[in-house]
């Protein structure tokens, strides 16, 4: 009997989520990314760290960061609010995906839309009364499949619980700073 359903394997979702029930520390997860700048407004990060429950794995890919002309780039990538965007997304999308494929439901189409609008005013350091990133992040969520509206709504909400992005995009995260000068 197959144990994959919408591309995730449910038993091995079930082993691991049963393994870190019974020893906790195993579900300790560190990530850590590196950016270098490539001139202009251009970035690209690459999975620097990945240790889950204290074993280390090597990560592969890429991300790149550029702005649009309009905001003296080169239009090669999202970015910086895209990429923020896309981050919460893409977790918010690992939420629906495992919660369906946990309930046995198959996804037909799932598909997150979010915006964000703010001043950049407050970038540019203008007007000290404006601040330099969003007030709010709207974002519509369109699932389909072979579940009921009612399944729909108990995963939607357990996704705006339990989503590490969500949390980390709507409350606050302590951040720690170093400069190195070099």
């Amino acid at each position: 009997m197959s144990h994959i359903m919408n591309g995730i394997d449910t038993q091995a979702m079930q082993n691991l989520a049963s393994e870190i029930a019974a020893a906790p520390e195993k579900g300790a997860a560190l990530f850590g990314v590196r950016t270098t700048w490539c001139g202009k407004c251009r970035s690209e990060s690459r999975p620097t760290t990945m240790r889950l429950g204290g074993v280390s794995h090597d990560r592969k890919g890429m991300a790149v960061v550029d702005e649009p002309q309009e905001l003296l780039g080169d239009d090669t990538g999202l970015n910086p609010m895209e990429m923020l965007m896309t981050a919460l997304n893409g977790c918010m999308t690992v939420g629906y995906v495992a919660g369906a494929a946990a309930r046995g439901i198959t996804l037909t189409k799932l598909e997150i839309k979010t915006e964000g609008e703010l001043d950049l005013r407050g970038f540019f350091g203008l007007d000290p009364l404006v601040k330099p990133g969003f007030d709010t992040l709207r974002y519509s969520v369109h699932i389909s499949g072979d579940g009921t509206p009612e399944q729909f709504e108990e995963i939607h909400q357990s996704v705006m619980r339990l989503s590490p992005n969500r949390f980390n995009v709507s409350m606050p995260v302590r951040l720690e700073a170093t400069l190195c000068v070099e």
